[in-house]
């Protein structure tokens, strides 16, 4: 069996969920499993819903409040901080988060729910450029 490789990439505008699904869609082929691994340390990937936006909207205000910036007065106990108030929240949501994610893939299509998609979950305000490596074996 050969496995097929290939990296999407994604542009952010700031915080929040950003569906590939259809990307994806179009690339996988067969029947076989597809890995994604984000290689940033500060964003995930999630499998959410798609059909409602504002799933995506709470889950953006729950983690917010979840794990604010440091420059609110609960994260005093932070110390890596030069980076911006958002950079150590959005490592502590991306290590409570997948970095990465094994879909079945059969005739050519992802095995996933009815109302399920693909998401980036960006977890830095700055626009970004992130990279999904994914492998199809």
């Amino acid at each position: 069996m050969t496995t097929r490789h290939t990296t999407f990439e994604i542009a952010t505008r700031g915080q929040g969920l950003y569906e590939f699904t259809r990307d994806v869609a179009q690339w996988v082929a067969g029947d076989g499993v597809l890995t994604l691994f984000v290689r940033p340390t500060s964003c995930s990937l999630l499998i959410q819903e798609n059909a409602d936006p504002e799933v995506q909207t709470d889950l953006h205000a729950f983690f917010s409040r979840l794990v604010p910036p440091t420059s609110d007065p609960r994260m005093g106990y932070l110390t890596h901080t030069y980076e911006g108030p958002d950079d150590m929240p959005a490592h502590i949501k991306a290590a409570m988060m997948p970095v990465s994610l094994a879909i079945p893939v059969r005739e050519g299509r992802m095995v996933l729910g009815r109302w399920q998609g693909l998401y980036l979950f960006e977890h830095r305000d700055a626009p970004h450029h992130r990279q999904v490596a994914a492998a199809l074996q």
